[in-house]
């Protein structure tokens, strides 16, 4: 909803030739190996949406669209009268069960993932193991100047993940950061820690996952009015259950997104000089 950003970020344009964050992720993905675009969509903007962003694409990759609708539920439950929040990420994700029948990655259309990212994932879905795969960032290569941000901080074992812990508030200390998370003490991170970009790598196997889980989410918080079912928290729960590995992807790659306005030149000038460094062309579509 692009609340904090004061706009419908995903459509903002960053690149040089008018380019948007989606342009150089899509861009990415085909250079990995990705053959199909799913777009998870409010249906609202659908019509923007196609035109400025979809249309760049439907002569180069196949392109579907799920719309992100509050009253697709599982069986045996209704949408409550004064809902009007989306649901979360992974009620997105479980939107595109219909859609989805093969080994798939996972990312938000406003965060720069950067090359390396989509290559290692995509040779991950490409081992055809059973498991399910994760991006690891750095923490320092994803914190804003400008303010506190989410991150869902990595335990890992093995190159395997343990836990994703979601933490608020993370703000920039030198190399370092630091965070409250709703608590008056301090806590001090290295800045080294690993880090989840919600960028993911699944097999259709995690729909039925999705929709037992998302059912047990309603029963306990379906009349909250905020309350939201996100992707991290559904992989926990796979995780201590035993029922899922999922594999570290580990990458260098440093990630740009717009989570204030004044994030924005920061993005601008940091494609412009992986443009210069050669990473991208001038015109990604000419």
């Amino acid at each position: 909803m692009g609340s904090r950003y004061g706009g419908l970020k995903q459509m903002d344009p960053v690149g040089p030739g008018g380019e948007t964050i989606i342009d150089y992720s899509v861009y990415d993905a085909l250079r990995a190996g990705f053959g199909r675009l799913v777009f998870v969509i409010r249906r609202d903007i659908e019509k923007d949406f196609r035109e400025i962003v979809g249309s760049r694409f439907e002569g180069r990759i196949a392109v579907d669209y799920v719309f992100q609708e509050l009253d697709r539920l599982p069986a045996g439950f209704a949408l409550p009268p004064n809902r009007k929040k989306p649901w979360g990420t992974g009620h997105a994700i479980f939107m595109a069960a219909d859609t989805i029948n093969e080994p798939f990655a996972v990312i938000n259309a406003d965060d720069f993932y950067g090359a390396d990212s989509f290559q290692s994932l995509a040779a991950e879905l490409n081992s055809q193991n059973s498991h399910y795969a994760m991006t690891g960032f750095v923490l320092r290569n994803t914190l804003s100047e400008f303010g506190g941000v989410a991150r869902g901080i990595c335990r890992t074992a093995d190159g395997f993940l343990e836990r994703v812990i979601e933490v608020s508030g993370i703000e920039k200390r030198g190399q370092g950061a630091a965070y409250k998370n709703g608590t008056q003490e301090m806590h001090i991170l290295t800045g080294d820690e690993t880090v989840s970009m919600n960028m993911w790598g699944f097999n259709p196997t995690i729909f039925d996952s999705l929709g037992e889980q998302l059912a047990d989410f309603l029963s306990l918080n379906g009349q909250d009015e905020k309350a939201e079912f996100y992707i991290p928290s559904a992989v926990n729960t796979l995780l201590r259950g035993g029922k899922k590995q999922v594999k570290i992807c580990n990458t260098r790659s440093s990630w740009l997104g717009v989570t204030y306005r004044e994030d924005r030149p920061f993005v601008v000038d940091g494609i412009r000089a992986l443009v210069r460094r050669g990473d991208y062309p001038e015109r990604l579509w000419s």
